[in-house]
């Protein structure tokens, strides 16, 4: 069945009400075969890097701690893939994600930030429980979502998202890094978030795609399978978004790219 481009009543009021929604088979099967090869392409040196895009080993791996059987296994994942035609117009610029994320925050879109993670085994790999919002310097909240679609099947084994629902109806809580032995970088934790029993495992089919509010606490944890755990991602904001007292406007603001709509003067 076609699935809807935009969200009705139900989906909305799930939304509001547990700060995310899932899509189901939002992508098909050559389209993430597509990201698929794009990503070990990259990392296997048959693609070009841009000098734009982050290709991050984990830390395991960066700091001697294990010896990463290949050069895939190696790499926690690529952010910043704007400069990357087939993953950026592919899929952070693809129509039925952009129609929903219309749903969230109005017509005019700005993409703030895209990755492709992959959840290697042999690592440690976790996330902390965080909120997104802890990166974006510019409000309102509710006028940013992410999406985040599984490549693979995401499962609890492999370290699937893990969410709060309704955490987003909460402030930005302090963050960060966890008393771990192992953080990748910039990997940062809600402090006060423990034990959580309202804690919800998403495990998804490939091409399933997750929308969530940016204050939604959410995690992910260790991959236990041999295999990789890859999921393709990218936030999203109103053009009209601002940003806050104590984050002016930088002097050389960091890339978001109109990918719907149009600009607006003093905003991002």
């Amino acid at each position: 069945m076609q699935q809807p481009d935009r969200l009705g009543d139900a989906e909305r009021t799930f939304y509001d009400t547990h700060g995310y929604w899932i899509v189901p088979g939002l992508f098909g099967p050559q389209e993430l075969a597509a990201f698929d090869r794009r990503f070990e392409d990259l990392v296997e040196g048959r693609a070009p890097v841009p000098e734009t895009m982050l290709v991050m080993r984990d830390v395991m791996v960066a700091k001697g701690a294990v010896a990463p059987r290949s050069r895939l296994a190696a790499i926690a994942k690529i952010q910043n893939f704007e400069d990357d035609a087939l993953l950026y117009g592919d899929y952070v610029c693809h129509p039925r994600v952009l129609d929903w994320v219309e749903s969230f925050v109005g017509p005019d879109i700005k993409s703030i930030h895209t990755m492709l993670i992959n959840k290697p085994p042999d690592v440690d790999g976790r996330h902390p429980l965080h909120q997104d919002l802890v990166y974006f310097p510019f409000r309102p909240a509710d006028q940013i979502v992410a999406s985040w679609t599984a490549i693979g099947r995401c499962t609890r084994e492999n370290g699937c998202l893990v969410v709060l629902p309704g955490s987003h109806k909460g402030e930005l809580m302090e963050h960060g890094n966890p008393d771990w032995e192992w953080v990748n970088y910039a990997y940062f934790g809600a402090k006060g978030v423990g034990a959580e029993t309202s804690r919800v495992h998403l495990e998804m089919e490939p091409g399933d795609t997750v929308f969530f509010h940016p204050l939604l606490v959410h995690g992910s944890g260790h991959n236990a399978t041999p295999h990789f755990r890859r999921s393709i991602s990218a936030h999203y904001a109103s053009s009209r978004c601002r940003y806050i007292a104590e984050h002016p406007a930088p002097k050389h603001p960091p890339r978001y790219l109109l990918v719907r709509g149009r600009a607006y003067d003093g905003c991002i």
